[in-house]
């Protein structure tokens, strides 16, 4: 280690010329040499060169962290950064990264890499969660590198995500308008019916429902306020308000009439009790209902509905379907459901407008119609191009 003066030629215009050099083994046991940047005095460099050699005596003292040191590190360093909820994510996915456990970082590479992608390929998951457990050991890797100087590159520019060709899209569960009046027509719970409308019309995600305040609610202007949510991760007794998933999904939504009533005569109801304050929770009181029963009890009206089960979630592809079968462009869908990014919308119900591309091609056609009928006026038309008019002309009055 030294600190040295350099130059006058290499000084800079601002007068800096003192340096220092320091050469030290890596954390992958080859000899290495830093040169500094330039520093006005002496002083500067010494005390820039302790700061440096302090860094790499603390590397050194993490030569032989394995994975899981790493994984623990991540885990301490996130759990005052991020929510509750994704720290829960964080240790469901604990199980699913042993095999890299006691592997040091500094021989980590990319067998080890293919080895685990090969065990979890047989775990009967789906590739989209797959390729969770994919970006997950990318952000571990990356804390490892911002925190503790270990390189990576060698082995993270050759991880590939998780492909499978072969898997079966699972298709999207939803009601059609007429198989939800034959659902909601099997309840007239008080608190249930007005449940299952919000989860229809307003396309709430579950924790949004459970989250549903009477403040929430304006019946003078008809609107809901969806800024809120609790989690799945909590219960009916222990459970904790949060913000929701992102800015987008903060919206305030007209309620139809019907949904209106309904609500009234629930609000009506819980008024009764003496304690009741527009703290209270839509469906529930002072406690939000309890996750579970809902799920009971939408399987008991498909039953007697007869009707298709599907899972509370698909309310809210169900409400998405019945906006765009009522012409709601994929802009508004979007806004509606509080998604981020109008891609979203589009990967997710894309195909549910096909319909509506049908609609355009018959919009085409009627206007070419009228084209085709100004042309056959023309006196120039020989025989063979007439009938091709005709066919054409047979062709799209069939298609309308």
């Amino acid at each position: 280690m030294s600190v040295f003066q350099v130059k006058p030629k290499e000084q800079t215009k601002d007068g800096r010329k003192w340096m220092f050099q320091v050469y030290y083994k890596g954390l992958d046991g080859i000899n290495k040499k830093y040169r500094s940047k330039k520093f006005l005095t002496k002083k500067e460099a010494q005390e820039a060169e302790r700061q440096f050699v302090l860094t790499i005596d603390q590397s050194i003292n993490h030569r032989d962290m394995t994975f899981k040191d790493l994984y623990l590190a991540f885990y301490e360093y996130q759990s005052d950064k991020v929510r509750e909820t994704t720290i829960k994510t964080y240790r469901d996915r604990i199980k699913y990264l042993e095999l890299f456990d006691k592997i040091k970082l500094r021989e980590l590479n990319i067998n080890h890499f293919e080895l685990w992608k090969k065990e979890i390929n047989k775990l009967p998951i789906a590739t989209s969660y797959k390729n969770d457990l994919f970006k997950f050991v990318k952000a571990i890797l990356n804390f490892g590198t911002r925190w503790y100087d270990f390189n990576f590159a060698p082995v993270y520019n050759k991880m590939t995500n998780f492909t499978d060709p072969n898997e079966l899209k699972k298709e999207m569960e939803f009601f059609t308008i007429d198989e939800f009046h034959k659902f909601i027509s099997v309840e007239d719970d008080i608190v249930f019916k007005p449940l299952f409308e919000t989860l229809y019309y307003m396309g709430l995600r579950k924790g949004e429902l459970r989250g549903l305040q009477w403040k929430d609610i304006d019946f003078n202007n008809k609107m809901m306020k969806i800024h809120k949510q609790i989690p799945s991760i909590y219960s009916m007794d222990n459970y904790k308000i949060s913000p929701l998933k992102t800015k987008n999904s903060n919206r305030d939504l007209p309620i139809n009439d019907l949904l209106i009533y309904d609500l009234k005569k629930l609000y009506n109801k819980q008024k009764e009790f003496k304690n009741f304050n527009q703290e209270w929770f839509v469906f529930g009181n002072e406690l939000p209902i309890p996750k579970d029963a809902i799920r009971t009890r939408k399987n008991k009206n498909c039953k007697l509905a007869e009707v298709k089960q599907i899972r509370v979630h698909d309310f809210r592809h169900s409400c998405a379907s019945f906006l765009i079968n009522y012409g709601a462009s994929i802009t508004l869908v979007a806004k509606y459901l509080g998604h981020t990014k109008i891609d979203e919308t589009l990967n997710t119900y894309s195909h549910m407008y096909q319909n509506k591309l049908e609609d355009i091609v018959k919009l085409i056609n009627k206007s070419t119609l009228q084209e085709i009928n100004s042309i056959e006026e023309q006196n120039y038309i020989d025989d063979s191009l007439q009938c091709d008019i005709e066919d054409t002309k047979e062709d799209i009055e069939m298609s309308l």
